[in-house]
């Protein structure tokens, strides 16, 4: 794989003549992606539209605003989940750097597929396009070389594949039914809402949302075999759709049926043990993403976030409005660093930029308009 690692390392014109990078469209601010000199800080938001879906990519600067760089295809189709007004994919790591941001993978639900894109600053060349092993993929999440797609489609799923270079290869064998009643598409209150290997990589975490309110926890040998039946523990409260970890490695998440957010320990057979919970007033806090030691929930039904300490232990509410945001509130993510945060709006298209404050306070920078209406999905590097 030396072409590719040693392509990245090139200088901005040998890079775009070299890999014949493919992107279309235009939005509001829009300049040719030809125009910008690739950078290694962007942020990625995934369209999730029927029949074409594609990945809109923008530079991120110093001071965390952002620069519309292009539209690229997956190749696959977005949909929605029933009921889906402002998150099409009703989940949270639809869209997901993976390899240490070499690569970025996007689910296709309309298609049954996710797409792999090589990751050049904030250009992208798509590589592949491979079956998700189920019906409806909607997150995703990796460590090290491998990489688990999650389908909220009828009886839900989740595949394990490996990467290899910028490929991935399906693991025979590493199919799990998460045993659910469901339709295809989802309902967008019952499809199961993401995957995620715990920090220690001995656990892949999964939520049902309001299909059974629980958690479904995989074990992991040494080589990344999944047990063959899920640990199940139900959520404190109803709706647990996304999650994330503290410093701990406790799982973080958020329940949306009352906004709240519980923090759960992982024991070693898998079962979760609760460690607290706290609401923020709001309505449907449904997405969860931290920086700096804070975590921050979207409130999809009051157009708000808000902010909560990482206690090690049960949760603290920090501020129930950290921010206002717009009707729609969806997902959203950190920079690596933790200094800026991203807000989707998914119902407004809009994505809204934050610097976070060492106190876990969020300052408005910018807010970027008509990105399509409804949109979900979003990854930083």
């Amino acid at each position: 794989m030396k072409s590719l690692r040693y392509l990245r390392t090139l200088g901005a014109a040998s890079v775009l003549l070299s890999v014949g990078f493919l992107a279309t469209g235009t939005f509001a601010g829009a300049t040719n992606a030809h125009d910008e000199q690739p950078t290694s800080h962007a942020v990625f938001v995934e369209s999730d539209q029927p029949g074409a879906n594609t990945v809109l990519s923008y530079t991120r600067g110093t001071d965390g605003s952002l620069s519309y760089v292009a539209t690229y295809p997956t190749g696959g189709a977005g949909a929605a989940a029933a009921g889906a007004t402002a998150d099409p994919l009703a989940s949270q790591g639809g869209l997901a750097l993976v390899d240490n941001g070499r690569e970025l993978i996007a689910t296709n639900p309309g298609s049954n597929s996710v797409s792999v894109f090589a990751v050049y600053g904030a250009y992208l060349r798509l590589v592949q396009q491979v079956a998700s092993g189920g019906s409806f993929p909607v997150s995703i999440t990796s460590r090290g070389d491998l990489v688990t797609v999650l389908n909220a489609g009828g009886a839900g799923s989740i595949s394990e594949y490996q990467l290899r270079g910028d490929h991935l290869v399906a693991l025979a064998g590493e199919v799990r039914s998460l045993g659910l009643a469901n339709t295809t598409p989802p309902d967008f209150v019952h499809g199961a809402g993401q995957v995620g290997y715990s920090p220690d990589g001995r656990f892949l975490v999964v939520t049902t949302k309001h299909s059974s309110d629980s958690f479904e926890v995989f074990t992991l040998t040494h080589d990344g075999t999944l047990s063959t039946n899920a640990t199940i523990t139900a959520a404190t409260n109803a709706v647990p759709f996304a999650f994330n970890f503290d410093s701990y490695g406790h799982v973080v998440a958020a329940e949306a049926s009352n906004s709240s957010v519980s923090t759960y320990a992982i024991n070693a057979d898998g079962s979760l043990s609760a460690l607290g919970t706290v609401s923020d007033g709001a309505k449907a806090l449904c997405w969860i993403a931290t920086a700096q030691g804070y975590f921050f929930g979207s409130n999809a039904g009051s157009a708000t976030v808000s902010s909560f300490a990482d206690a090690g232990a049960a949760p603290t509410l920090l501020s129930a409005v950290a921010a206002s945001t717009h009707p729609g509130t969806t997902d959203a993510a950190a920079s690596p660093d933790g200094q800026f945060l991203y807000v989707e709006s998914g119902g407004s298209g809009a994505l809204d930029a934050f610097a976070v404050g060492t106190n876990g306070t969020l300052t408005p920078i910018e807010t970027l308009w008509n990105l399509p209406k409804p949109f979900e999905g979003i990854a930083v590097s």
